[in-house]
């Protein structure tokens, strides 16, 4: 069975074909500038294959976007399948659900307008998946197309976990809550570190760190998601890469009131220049931030320390709502690539039971134990895979 993943953006569409029984990956890439001038890059994973980098290629709408890749994947000389019959089905990341989905769906008209309903709740992602929908119901008549959401995973939080302490009626009337994100992300590691440690995951007590431009943490309790850092939107939890994350909300009533700032000016300032730009000056890339560190710059050593030092906060917290742990997962970006942030994170955690293996520690996107073998919370490297996790969510739904 080969699924198409679909991760549409408003400019931009990301795509892979995978067959998720095995896990192969036939081809992947991108679609940049839709509705500007369009930029089109094609990987296929066969031998013998050719790639296509950044090929300009009209697309005034994500229709012309989906139709080049449609095409490339047949294409007779370095196509992956030898016709669109190939593709059994059509699997759409959709970033908010609501409290609507808990769990992937099949998309019918009714899910649909489920799915617009929940567009205020994030206004720059959901409609672009909507889009991409679209365009792939219109050129992919009769294939089934799924729905997989970032926030169903978290749909499992009680409500001690997800409710804010504000006037009640803003949750009944207004939806405002804790949702949680990379949900798809932290549901396959918490998968993986149940194989690789082979225990039933409704044993375990895990806790996921999805760390990279944008992080999250997340408790996960005998397979359900029980506590996450992100909010009501992403900016919530952990500072990350340009994203404040947890602040006082006070502080924008003073920089608002002192800068003449507007709530718009204000959001931006917190989204796109706050995070791990905003404490080095410098910027919201890791490696910068080390090589900066590297060469004296204490506001660079400062922004690592301070990543650091919030995550290894949000484990000891969600340790202590669990009751306990099995083993803390490093995935994403910088929790797979940053041995040094790892360690810095882990350090400290030795009351816990956590001995980190520096040798094992000192890889870069491998999944493997970097725990010690006396340790007793593991430590597990997992590569995050969440177009896999999409794509085993819609075979198990239409296979």
């Amino acid at each position: 069975m080969n699924v198409l993943v679909i991760n549409a953006g408003s400019s931009s569409l990301k795509y892979q074909l995978l067959n998720p029984a095995t896990g192969a990956l036939l081809a992947k890439g991108l679609c940049e500038r839709i509705g500007i001038d369009g930029k089109f890059t094609y990987k296929p994973q066969l031998e013998g294959k050719e790639a296509i980098k950044a090929a300009d290629v009209a697309m005034p709408t994500h229709n012309e976007a989906i139709a080049a890749v449609l095409n490339a994947l047949v294409d007779e000389k370095n196509g992956v399948i030898g016709s669109m019959k190939e593709i059994d089905a059509v699997g759409h990341r959709v970033v908010h659900g609501g409290e609507k989905f808990a769990k992937s769906v099949v998309i019918t008209d009714e899910v649909m307008a489920a799915i617009e309903e929940c567009n205020p709740l994030a206004p720059l992602h959901n409609p672009a998946n909507i889009i991409g929908i679209k365009a792939c119901q219109q050129l992919m008549p009769g294939v089934p197309m799924v729905a997989v959401f970032d926030t169903a995973f978290h749909q499992t939080m009680p409500p001690v976990a997800y409710t804010y302490a504000i006037p009640y009626e803003y949750y009944e009337n207004d939806k405002v809550r804790r949702y949680g994100f990379h949900g798809t992300s932290h549901k396959y590691v918490a998968s993986r570190a149940a194989d690789m440690l082979g225990k039933p995951i409704e044993s375990l007590k895990l806790i996921s760190c999805h760390l990279g431009n944008g992080s999250s943490v997340t408790a996960v309790d005998g397979g359900k998601s029980v506590e996450t850092s992100m909010g009501f939107t992403p900016l919530a939890g952990l500072p990350m890469g340009t994203r404040a994350g947890d602040i006082d909300a006070g502080i924008l009533e003073y920089l608002m009131n002192k800068y003449g700032y507007s709530i718009g000016e204000m959001l931006s300032i917190l989204n796109k220049k706050s995070g791990m730009e905003g404490i080095s000056g410098v910027s919201s890339d890791f490696r910068d931030l080390e090589e900066g560190a590297e060469k004296g710059s204490e506001r660079c050593a400062l922004a690592r320390e301070k990543f650091a030092y919030e995550v290894k906060k949000l484990i000891g917290a969600y340790a202590a709502v669990m009751g306990g742990v099995d083993a803390i997962i490093f995935t994403a970006g910088v929790g797979e690539n940053d041995a040094l942030e790892r360690m810095q994170i882990a350090s400290g955690l030795e009351y816990m039971g956590v001995k980190m293996d520096e040798d094992a520690n000192n890889v870069r996107g491998e999944e493997r134990v970097i725990s010690a073998t006396d340790s007793k919370v593991k430590v597990l490297l997992i590569p995050t895979n969440e177009e896999l996790m999409i794509a085993m969510d819609t075979a198990s739904l239409v296979g």
